[in-house]
């Protein structure tokens, strides 16, 4: 878990009770760089300091998230070390990227930093201290430490907001980050029954003969000798809405749950791509750390969460290639390869929640395919939709966010590669025939969502970093709970 942001007054006495002071600065063409804000007036002042100067000695550019540290003493102040920090042209993501430079240079260790930097963006920027310090591991060897982060405001809320999103997503990756030795579909249940202790999110979970008509996620979840797969389904509704709560739009959320994904008998290889294969389950983290997020803001929305929870094991009870299934609803799949299982698991809960729980907006998260990451890389997850306003929506609310979405199409002379000649579907296409693996996967899904306003957000790319860059520690990023927040809070 990491430090939270906490609000602090634009104070030069509240500044130098911490260890460091951040303060931002731009890089004008008309007289070089300069210092934003109130503050470093005012600590040029109390430390005797020439900030432009001593900023000029580093060379520095202007860029983003460029950081200089200098040391300070002054006989009143608890600060040794002044941060200068450049946040480029001011916009939302130069605010994220200073935001990451300080969490970073101040990730594991036990100190104070008061942060300064923006004048606007100041929410993001809070947010990516956060992200930026998150640390995670089991070592037993190793003293913990985290720093305590203050970012200054004129807005106590702001930073509150902040600070539940930051530990939203900090939940997330925690979740992502967690062993699949530890980590089963029932241990994910139980998580999602402690973060809702005490709070007014109500948890269901399906298990056992309860999924009989879940056939995805039984042909999936049947081949772990673990306990069984499960979905479990969280709810959010406002407290001040509780009678009429059935009258405000309802959101619900499907996220692919895979605990670990060896392929199936469909085998992945290289082996060592299983490696990052924890993560497969990024989806339903995020849509859970979404809910958590939601219960303190309290939008006016109602909002369903169904975690589809596997394990996609190698065992004598694995599904096969040629083997068909009947999912939710009754529509039968053919399955051609047993390492496309997220489908098959978020095929079920689409198909439940058009069936049962009437929603006015079905979204799906998972990190389904390879093809995403290659055609978008690591920056922005793959969005697929014919509601073109909904696509603006999302897109929207992934720029201010942080945690971006690219409209893809959903081209209908694809189609022809999911048709079986035994079963209503196959779930995967001909990859001599068809290269667009990320289109078809969509394609397959949008068959289980009727006439609802839908959109399928494919994170493979974004929702795991294969390096220490910016907000994200190797591994699980949390990426959808800033933009799946953000879009819901502006249903409200």
């Amino acid at each position: 878990m990491s430090a939270l942001p906490q609000y602090a007054p634009l104070e030069i006495s509240q500044a130098v009770g911490a260890h460091s002071i951040a303060l931002g600065f731009i890089k004008n063409s008309d007289v070089g760089f300069e210092f934003v804000g109130a503050l470093a007036p005012k600590v040029e002042e109390f430390f005797g300091l020439d900030l432009v100067d001593e900023l000029t000695f580093f060379s520095p550019t202007g860029k983003a998230g460029e950081l200089f540290e200098i040391p300070v003493s002054a006989a009143e102040a608890q600060t040794d070390r002044i941060f200068l920090v450049g946040i480029g042209d001011q916009s939302g993501s130069a605010a994220r990227a200073a935001g990451a430079a300080i969490g970073r240079k101040v990730r594991g260790k036990g100190t104070t930093v008061f942060s300064a930097c923006v004048v606007s963006e100041v929410k993001s920027h809070a947010i990516s201290i956060a992200l930026g310090a998150w640390v995670w591991n089991l070592k037993t060897d190793k003293k913990k430490e985290e720093p305590t982060i203050f970012v200054a405001s004129k807005d106590v809320q702001l930073i509150k907001d902040a600070a539940t999103i930051a530990k939203a997503i900090c939940r997330t990756r925690d979740l992502i980050h967690t062993p699949a030795n530890i980590k089963t579909p029932a241990w994910m249940g139980k998580q999602a029954e402690d973060f809702a202790k005490g709070t007014g999110l109500t948890v269901k979970i399906l298990a056992g003969a309860a999924l009989k008509e879940f056939g995805g996620l039984r042909a999936v979840g049947g081949s772990s000798p673990k306990p069984g797969p499960r979905m479990i389904e969280v709810s959010y509704q406002p407290k001040s809405k509780k009678k009429s709560a059935k009258a405000l739009p309802h959101i619900v959320l499907v996220g692919k749950g895979i605990t670990f994904d060896t392929g199936g008998v469909s085998l992945k290889r290289p082996y060592d791509t299983m490696m990052a294969m924890k993560s497969d389950m990024a989806g339903s983290a995020a849509i859970l750390g979404t809910l958590t997020a939601l219960e303190e803001l309290q939008p006016n929305v109602r909002v369903t969460a169904l975690m589809m929870m596997a394990e996609n094991a190698i065992s004598a009870t694995a599904q096969r290639p040629s083997d068909v299934i009947k999912h939710y609803g009754g529509t039968t799949v053919e399955v051609i390869n047993t390492d496309a299982e997220g489908r098959l698991v978020l095929a079920d809960g689409l198909a439940y929640a058009d069936a049962h729980l009437d929603p006015d907006y079905l979204i799906d998260i998972a990190t389904l395919t390879g093809a995403a990451t290659l055609g978008l890389g690591r920056q922005y997850a793959a969005m697929y939709t014919r509601d073109y306003a909904l696509a603006a929506q999302l897109s929207k609310a992934g720029e201010a966010s942080g945690d971006r979405v690219w409209h893809m199409p959903l081209v209908d002379d694809y189609k022809e590669a999911l048709r079986s000649d035994i079963a209503d579907l196959n779930h995967t296409a001909d990859k001599g025939k068809f290269s667009a693996g990320s289109v078809t996967a969509a394609l397959f899904l949008e068959n289980f969502t009727s006439t609802r306003r839908w959109a399928h957000l494919d994170i493979a790319g974004t929702a795991r970093s294969e390096v220490d860059a910016g907000e994200n520690s190797k591994g699980g990023t949390g990426f959808g709970v800033r933009l799946l927040t953000e879009w819901i809070n502006s249903l409200s």
